[in-house]
């Protein structure tokens, strides 16, 4: 992998933050394509400032609770905690679900913030701070269908192909197939996903515009158990997740995160 220092040194932290177990060195090297000796200054380097740690049974390398520190301090002095959070967890009691909060940077989107509905019984609880699959969740499909078709399909190929195998067995294979969906979520102001991201899953969600300017700054989506979380269900429950969209807008200039 070509690239400079700082390119390869954030490409090793993205790699660690998908590994919580660690992951040996000579593994480390290769998925980033560089040599093995660059890998372990980075990662010395990094042990030095107190991001990474080499675990002493099995020397994988793995990264510390620094960055989830940094994470959190960012997110508190965004105000996202006090603005945010409150509609987030109204939507999870009212749904009894999984609610998910992402913002839009340049081309990703990522899931920041979320409220859980459920306390006992099936739960659908994925990790925070990854990118959304665009093509196969419910938020990735409102971001999408709030674009044109061409621009939407540009954002797919910018963001790059993920193995379908990986997803439901709904999951659009085709770019008409995906399309159709898209026109569909146009029509209603909202996607609805069943067995798409995963088998067994279920979710519908709907983009956050800039009150203003009407640009896309985010998407919320509310996701569960596909036995519990059926389309009719969330036809049902669409209106209450429109209304924490609306609140959203409203109140997004109060936070950081949404800003430009």
């Amino acid at each position: 992998m070509a690239g400079s220092l700082i390119e390869r040194t954030l490409r090793v932290l993205e790699t660690l933050s998908s590994e919580p177990d660690g992951i040996p060195l000579q593994r480390l090297a290769e998925r980033l394509e560089i040599p093995k000796s660059a890998a372990h200054r980075i990662c010395n380097e990094l042990g030095r400032q107190g991001y990474v740690r080499q675990e002493t049974r099995t020397g994988h390398y793995r990264l510390s609770t620094r960055l989830i520190a940094l994470g959190f301090r960012y997110l508190g002095s965004t105000g996202a905690s006090d603005v945010l959070q409150p509609i987030l967890d109204r939507l999870a009691d009212e749904t009894g679900e999984l609610v998910r909060l992402g913002v839009i940077e340049g081309d990703r989107q990522t899931w920041i913030a979320k409220a859980q509905g459920t306390r006992t019984g099936l739960r659908y609880d994925p990790d925070m701070g990854r990118e959304a699959p665009l093509r196969y969740t419910a938020s990735g499909q409102a971001w999408l269908a709030s674009l044109d078709d061409q621009a939407a399909l540009a954002l797919l190929e910018r963001q790059g192909h993920h193995n379908p195998e990986h997803f439901g067995p709904n999951a659009p294979r085709t770019d008409y197939e995906l399309l159709d969906r898209l026109a569909l979520a146009r029509e209603r102001g909202y996607t609805c996903c069943v067995d798409s991201s995963a088998l067994g899953t279920s979710a519908f969600g709907a983009v956050i515009r800039h009150p203003m300017q009407g640009h896309t700054i985010g998407v919320i989506s509310v996701a569960g158990p596909s036995v519990r979380l059926t389309e009719d269900r969330m036809h049902e429950l669409a209106p209450k997740l429109l209304q924490a969209v609306e609140e959203l807008s409203q109140c997004s200039q109060a936070s950081q995160l949404f800003s430009e």
